[in-house]
């Protein structure tokens, strides 16, 4: 007799990979600008390519590499592939405020029409769309939030 094979059961998100083209700077904006915390950082002398974990306060982790020349990401038009990488924040107004005190190009805020939510986006160095979306702030949330209406 075989055991039945269970369900795909996905914990949530481990981790983000971005290549990015200008190491130093894209470290900074993750690191300085965005806040992550490093977990670790090797450089890899075989592909002369640097990764640097990165944490977010959720558990949830970006890896920053770079490699020699990689190719433009189209932006725009939209093209096929992950679409953006969002961010949950708490107060958005005070996220907007930091974020152009730093020199980053904010759009302006909208309302998810299905979820009632306020986001916005914004880029990394390399044009890579970002976007913060709003939660409520209570405990868990972030982690376990499904775009449910409040």
């Amino acid at each position: 007799m075989t055991d039945a094979i269970k369900p795909l059961q996905l914990q949530g998100i481990h981790h983000v990979a971005i290549i990015c083209a200008d190491y130093p700077r894209s470290r900074a904006f993750y690191v300085d600008v965005l806040g992550l915390e490093v977990i670790a950082e090797n450089y890899r002398a075989q592909r002369a390519s640097y990764k640097l974990d990165l944490r977010l306060p959720s558990g949830a982790q970006i890896e920053l590499f770079s490699f020699p020349a990689p190719p433009a990401r189209p932006c725009t038009p939209e093209a096929q592939g992950l679409r953006h990488l969002a961010f949950a924040v708490t107060d958005m107004d005070c996220a907007v405020v930091y974020l152009e005190s730093c020199g980053v190009a904010v759009e302006p805020v909208r309302v998810d029409e299905f979820t009632g939510q306020r986001f916005t986006f914004f880029k990394d160095p390399d044009g890579l769309p970002l976007e913060l979306y709003e939660v409520p702030a209570e405990p868990g949330l972030v982690d376990n939030q499904r775009n449910q209406r409040p």
